[in-house]
């Protein structure tokens, strides 16, 4: 348990957040009822936290060999970030409660409870502050209770950095229970707010931070004052509610934004101005985006300008043009592929694939992932993420193209071997459904293993490993441990044969030599003379052998 909040701390804050809100998206998506139901509150604040984590990560890369950045460096990082990425009306609020946050800090290099107590009050003011009509029942009041929690928490004689941290989490769960009954609109629909829900995930994750015994779950809530989420898609949009969604990064003096909201309140509503030191994130929602630009541009330089319509927003997954009976072959269609190594990389351009090249010690961005899907250049995208860890990320990024009317599908594969399989039995003239169903049950049916080299001693579920030591991984789990590369490799050829297959694939990694591949296809003819072995060379630095069994 932690005494002070420091930097690194700052950085698990804002990786817990991430996850949270990846695991929860699509119910707080499922949640958006106000201020307008366009079903994306989920994905815009998993984006806006997406940026403010990458912010932080940079700040960690670029002080390097001179020592971690201050807490309130981070903290700065965090909400500029976010402040950079802010997307949609929540997005936007939770920008401003983590510079709200971040201000509280100062120059300190790290936090106790008090400061922590103080820095959830300012940052509950800045989000009041922030919202030219702030309404109870939303992501202010569960932020506000948050606030009051922590301070009468740090009242307590010897209270902790995670004692704060909690009563704050606590605190927010039961007040975005209470704002079904404050808000007529989530009253009729039976949710609680979708921006609180949000909230609740990233107290949630500071919890865990500083004291690693906060719960995170779908609405996790206190008590009877549980709901669920409405499992239907996307609400309708109000009738005679404002048409666009208008938000932009403004450069201005501070002195220009009286006017500039004054301007803004009279197009529309739902106006929300958050920033500061001359840049600013402006939301608002009108029936004339141009005259929301036009005032941005009175008052300095809009930049980074985002136009979304309601109507085409809250349309299903599908594009409104698109024929379920259309003549399959006038569709475009295309195959996005993540993929490590310029081997792998090469196979799946061959097979016609897009290919997002991941770097081994970075995973892709959900905005990463949607310009590669935007690369394929077609209507319908099926995106193979070959990787575990990117199904929160490719979420948000087919959220955000189906908005501009692009439908895909993601085929969670988690080898490059299911993916292979999956591109093997890809059929552009199918019907879409029916090519994501075929190459899904491909993938499906497809074993995998890996090799890797034990970084240090660790206990597995094989047993206790050295540095040094060769795993081998069956569906993810080690499942065997040996000294040499060939030996384990077969030992695993053998436990997965064990169950049966029919085609063996093998994938060398960066500076495996061909000769371990003769070995195994060798080692797999004279046990099992039937199963066809094919072998590639990915060139992926991770593993020296990633291996596939269908």
């Amino acid at each position: 348990m932690l005494d002070t909040l420091d930097a690194p701390v700052v950085r698990t804050w804002c990786r817990l957040s991430l996850a949270a809100l990846g695991q929860a998206r699509e119910e707080i998506d499922a949640l958006n009822v106000y201020p307008v139901p366009d079903g994306d509150t989920g994905t815009n604040l998993y984006l806006t936290v997406e940026s403010a984590a990458e912010e932080v990560d940079r700040l960690f890369t670029a002080t390097g060999a001179a020592g971690d950045p201050t807490a309130a460096e981070a903290l700065r990082a965090m909400a500029h970030g976010a402040l950079l990425g802010a997307r949609g009306n929540s997005g936007v609020i939770l920008a401003q409660l983590l510079r709200g946050i971040a201000a509280a800090f100062g120059a300190d290099p790290a936090a106790d409870a008090g400061t922590l107590c103080h820095a959830l009050r300012r940052a509950s003011d800045a989000g009041y502050e922030a919202v030219a009509k702030p309404v109870e029942g939303t992501v202010l009041t569960v932020a506000a209770a948050a606030a009051k929690a922590a301070e009468l928490a740090q009242l307590a004689i010897g209270a902790t950095l995670s004692a704060v941290a909690t009563a704050a989490y606590e605190a927010s769960r039961s007040a975005l229970a209470r704002t079904t009954s404050q808000l007529a609109v989530l009253d009729a629909a039976g949710v609680v707010d979708a921006g609180g829900r949000g909230l609740v995930a990233v107290l949630g994750a500071l919890a865990d931070a500083v004291g690693g015994h906060s719960p995170m779950g779908p609405l996790a809530m206190a008590g009877s004052h549980a709901v669920e989420p409405v499992p239907s898609g996307p609400h309708p949009r109000t009738p005679g509610g404002p048409g666009y969604e208008v938000i932009y990064l403004l450069d201005a003096a501070d002195d220009r934004l009286p006017a500039l909201r004054a301007a803004l309140a009279e197009l529309g509503d739902s106006l929300v101005v958050v920033g500061g030191e001359g840049l600013w994130s402006v939301h608002v929602h009108v029936d004339d985006p141009g005259a929301a630009v036009e005032a941005g541009i009175a008052a300095g330089r809009p930049h980074r300008i985002r136009i979304t319509h309601f109507a085409s927003a809250s349309d299903s997954a599908a594009p409104a043009d698109y024929d379920q009976d259309a003549d399959p072959a006038t569709r475009t269609r295309g195959v996005v592929c993540v993929v490590h190594g310029l081997g792998l990389a090469g196979l799946c351009a061959d097979s016609g694939a897009t290919v997002l090249h991941a770097d081994a010690d970075r995973p892709p961005s959900s905005t990463e992932l949607a310009a590669a899907i935007r690369r394929a250049r077609a209507r319908e995208v099926v995106l193979l993420l070959n990787d575990t860890e990117l199904r929160a990320a490719a979420g948000a990024a087919a959220e955000q193209l189906r908005h501009e009317g692009v439908r895909v599908a993601v085929i969670p594969t988690r080898s490059p071997v299911q993916g292979l399989a999956a591109l093997a039995v890809h059929e552009p003239g199918r019907r879409f459904d029916e090519d994501v169903v075929a190459m899904t049950s491909a993938a499906g049916a497809t074993r995998y293993a890996e090799l890797a080299v034990a970084e240090g001693e660790s206990w597995t579920m094989a047993g206790v490993c050295q540095a040094g030591d060769v795993l081998g991984l069956i569906d993810g789990d080690v499942a065997v441990i040996g000294p040499q590369t060939g030996a384990t490799a077969a030992i695993v050829l053998d436990r997965m044969l064990a169950a049966g297959g029919e085609l063996v694939t093998l994938i060398l990694g960066e500076g495996v030599p061909d000769t371990l591949a003769e070995h195994l296809v060798a080692h797999v003819r004279r046990a099992n003379p039937v199963v066809d072995t094919v072998v590639y060379r990915g060139e992926q630095a991770a593993s020296p052998l990633l291996i596939g069994v269908e």
